[in-house]
């Protein structure tokens, strides 16, 4: 049974970032560049004002003093290539080209007007209000690097260039393949004896929410059923997510078909609860294979604990073994939490005022308590923790 750091550094071991496309910008937010980006032009692409107010030459725009105001003004958009005569003041307005002779901006409330001259009340010094060329960005200058994230004042940036489309690792794509006689989708009525599938939503959910394309698909208790529902999942997805069907029952016949089509399991179980009967594979085509527990919440741990960390690289983000895609987090225990297994614990919680709580029934198949957690708190073996300790773990 491997470590559950073992388990993550052999998954990242075997995975590499897909195919660089280019992509338009607007379709790029929370993929990763595949290349440098260095800016086109300056940034703010010519000098212009900060406020509406006027152009003014510093020197001469002292308190008390009067300057005339010519009938042309200079707004924002096309220069109208204005020239600052002696004893002006040029009317202005925010972005707009400083008028050539000028050297600062005295704001419109700091002046009063009368008739075509104002009066000043506030002076100037020279260079005040006014946005330089070059002042934010330089032509040239590296803005993004390769394997920098895109997000949305990333994107902002990039557009500020003029850049339309970029260079991006592409998204994977998950397939998510749920396994039970006992599973009905939502929307059908349940006879006695079945279940509503939550995992394949589930999943799907947190498939797309790191990052990658996802579908679902179900497939009954049976070796030839599953063996065509997994055929069409190695050969079209890049990952195949399989919920269920991966322990030593009688009716789990995951892993026996997986070895029929292709698939070399890399491991089977890792120490770590929820979640020990955990398979990762490769099939012979390039997909990478997760089998998970058939229970929600461990299905759910065990996905955050080692599939999204493929996902994240896989979509070429930098990814620490340690902690996989998750961010850490310390904090106080709330109440007394306790693991009295042979395995680390990742507990449900809730971070709050008051410090971290438990959100609720901690077995494996309680979902409404793991719908309310946004951490996994953990415990080593045999620990316990006493309200007021710190306590550790990943934030979900």
């Amino acid at each position: 049974m491997l470590e559950e750091s073992e388990a993550r550094e052999r998954i990242l071991e075997a995975v590499s970032p897909g195919p660089v496309v280019w992509t338009p910008l607007d379709l790029a937010s929370g993929l990763v560049l595949a290349q440098a980006i260095r800016a086109a032009v300056d940034l703010p692409g010519f000098d212009n004002s900060s406020m509406d107010g006027y152009a003014v030459r510093a020197s001469e725009c002292v308190t008390g003093a009067e300057l005339q105001v010519p009938d042309e003004s200079q707004p924002a958009g096309i220069d109208r290539r204005l020239v600052l005569q002696t004893g002006q003041a040029i009317r202005i307005f925010t972005g707009a080209a400083i008028p050539e002779g000028a050297d600062a901006v005295v704001m419109q409330e700091d002046v009063s007007r009368s008739g075509g001259a104002i009066r000043v009340v506030e002076g100037v010094k020279a260079g005040e209000n006014i946005r330089r060329r070059g002042g934010d960005v330089c032509a040239g200058q590296l803005l993004l690097g390769a394997g920098d994230p895109v997000t949305p004042a990333r994107i902002g940036l990039l557009a500020s260039q003029g850049i339309a489309e970029v260079p991006v690792f592409w998204r994977p794509l998950v397939n998510v393949v749920s396994t039970g006689d006992e599973l009905v989708e939502p929307g059908l009525p349940l006879a006695p004896g079945e279940l509503y599938n939550s995992n394949g939503p589930m999943l799907k959910a947190a498939a797309e929410r790191a990052g990658a394309a996802a579908s679902t698909a179900w497939a009954a208790d049976d070796p030839d059923a599953l063996c065509e529902v997994l055929t069409r999942s190695l050969e079209s997805g890049d990952f195949t997510v399989i919920a269920g069907g991966v322990s030593v029952g009688e009716r789990d016949y995951v892993k026996e078909v997986l070895n029929g089509l292709g698939v070399v399991t890399d491991f089977w179980r890792v120490r770590v609860k929820p979640g020990k009967p955990f398979l990762f594979g490769r099939h012979t085509g390039g997909a990478l294979v997760f089998g998970l527990p058939g229970n929600p919440v461990s299905a759910y741990v065990t996905f955050a604990l080692f599939v999204l960390p493929a996902i994240r690289k896989s979509l070429g983000y930098r990814v620490d073994p340690a902690r996989g895609g998750l961010g850490e987090f310390r904090g106080v225990a709330a109440e007394e939490m306790s693991n009295a297994g042979d395995r680390p614990h990742y507990l449900r919680g809730v971070v709050s005022p008051d410090g971290v709580k438990l959100s609720g029934t901690q077995q494996s198949h309680a979902i409404f308590g793991l719908s309310r957690a946004d951490c996994l708190v953990r415990l080593e073996v045999e620990q316990s923790v006493h309200a007021g300790e710190p306590v550790t773990g990943l934030l979900l």
